[in-house]
């Protein structure tokens, strides 16, 4: 889809989607609306993964592929570059994907991976200091995607996901299955500080069971992963003020840690729950084996320690990639991880999916990585489809009690890349590269 056809469709104003009508009357469903009129676009990027709306309708974003940090003027233009490619300067991206994050006030932190570093950008776009990451193996978790979104709470602790996951190296020099995996990952809050850091919450991730193989001289060649195209997860956001809110996958419903440390759990959110027979099993298993090994085939990937897919962007030769399903239908379950090449060729092994019969019984309403909160503490929750995808992704729009306010659909094509008072960014792709958009929420 072009920029100005997705002008064109979104300045269509709201319009009625198909009611949704769930078992029972009582829990019925509101009609999708479109979001309102765009108000700017900007010039085209190689890619975009993140943008922080600032004072004036300033916007720093973040592009990945193309390695810079860029200031733009409340019309989308380019105002100055913040950080770049360039390894003379003091000013350097890095050569690994970054990760924008709200901070103070209206400072931002640039998360640079590669160094291990997070530099503190002030209003005006400039790097005014830099301060360490969290613990290295962590600082992977802090780019966004569909790892989550890291934020601040009310003390200034860093809460973002981490990992428990081990894989350990398996039998030396044998080739086989890697002990299996918790399915559940904790949430931290990191004082940049005093260092100190302790678990939030806990959530649910998909299960991960891993095979090895090795080449010849025994040193590891690649890894695979048992796929399941449809699991049972959680999600997270950090609202404006602080709190932590949960999406339970299992019940659907929004759980909310607040400043004063008390928890507040949200009633199930109406839903039209899709029970699988043995036949629809079998259907998605198929079906998501053909589609990642056709996005295998043609090369498409993600990059593993950048959290998720950039708009527009892509794994990039010699960087540990990951592929999967762009849809989100895969919750986020790894297919391959190789390392030195792009995911493409026959040389690659074979993708093995789980056994139909160890889906769930139910469609799960969302997938890892679908939630986003807006500038009102709203949060944005990502459906999966019960149906083929024909228009644009829908999503549910909770409040902080996790009450269904209303449905929004967005054109096909595009990805939510944060929002502002009132206002929600787009990435959008054409054939000249990724333009951001800004559109109002109504």
């Amino acid at each position: 889809m072009t920029a100005s056809s997705l002008v064109s469709r979104l300045a269509l104003g709201a319009s009625a989607a198909l009611l949704t009508v769930a078992p029972l009357p009582a829990q019925q469903r509101p009609p999708a609306r479109q979001l309102g009129a765009v108000v700017a676009t900007s010039e085209p990027f190689a890619a975009l993964s993140a943008v922080r709306q600032l004072p004036g309708g300033r916007v720093l974003v973040n592009d990945p592929a193309g390695r810079r940090v860029l200031l733009l003027d409340s019309a989308l233009k380019q105002l100055k570059v913040v950080a770049d490619s360039t390894p003379s300067t003091a000013t350097a991206y890095g050569p690994r994907p970054g990760g924008l994050l709200a901070y103070r006030g209206d400072s931002t932190l640039f998360v640079d991976p590669a160094s291990l570093s997070m530099l503190v950008i002030d209003p005006a776009g400039t790097i005014a200091r830099v301060m360490a990451a969290p613990r290295p193996n962590d600082v992977g978790f802090l780019v966004g995607g569909p790892l989550g979104n890291a934020g601040f709470d009310a003390r200034g602790r860093l809460v973002y996901r981490t990992l428990t996951r081990n894989f350990g190296r398996g039998v030396p020099g044998q080739n086989g299955p890697l002990p299996v995996q918790p399915d559940s990952t904790p949430l931290v809050r990191f004082d940049l500080a005093s260092r100190a850091m302790d678990t939030a919450a806990f959530i649910r991730i998909p299960p991960m069971r891993m095979n090895i193989v090795r080449g010849d001289g025994g040193q590891v060649r690649s890894m695979t992963s048992v796929i399941n195209p449809m699991s049972v997860v959680d999600d997270w956001a950090v609202l404006p003020d602080g709190s932590l809110a949960i999406l339970r996958g299992r019940e659907y419903r929004l759980d909310v840690l607040g400043a004063d440390g008390k928890l507040a759990v949200g009633e199930k959110v109406a839903f039209d729950w899709q029970r699988l027979t043995d036949d629809d099993k079998t259907r998605i298993v198929d079906s998501s084996r053909k589609a990642m090994e056709a996005l295998r085939a043609s090369g498409g990937g993600m990059v593993l320690n950048g959290g998720g897919p950039a708009a527009g962007g892509d794994g990039g030769a010699g960087r540990m990639v990951v592929t999967m399903r762009m849809d989100g239908a895969a919750g986020g379950q790894p297919a391959v991880v190789t390392g030195g090449a792009p995911l493409s060729g026959s040389s690659l092994p074979p993708l093995t999916f789980v056994e139909p019969s160890e889906l769930p019984d139910y469609r799960p309403a969302f997938s890892g990585g679908a939630m986003r909160a807006d500038a009102e503490g709203r949060v944005w929750v990502r459906t999966i489809p019960t149906k083929p995808l024909t228009g644009g992704p829908e999503y549910d729009v909770l409040d902080r009690a996790g009450k269904l306010v209303e449905r929004v659909a967005i054109p096909r094509g595009t990805t939510i890349l944060g929002f502002g008072p009132g206002v929600v960014y787009l990435g959008v792709r054409d054939a000249s590269g990724t333009r951001l958009v800004r559109a109002r929420v109504r």
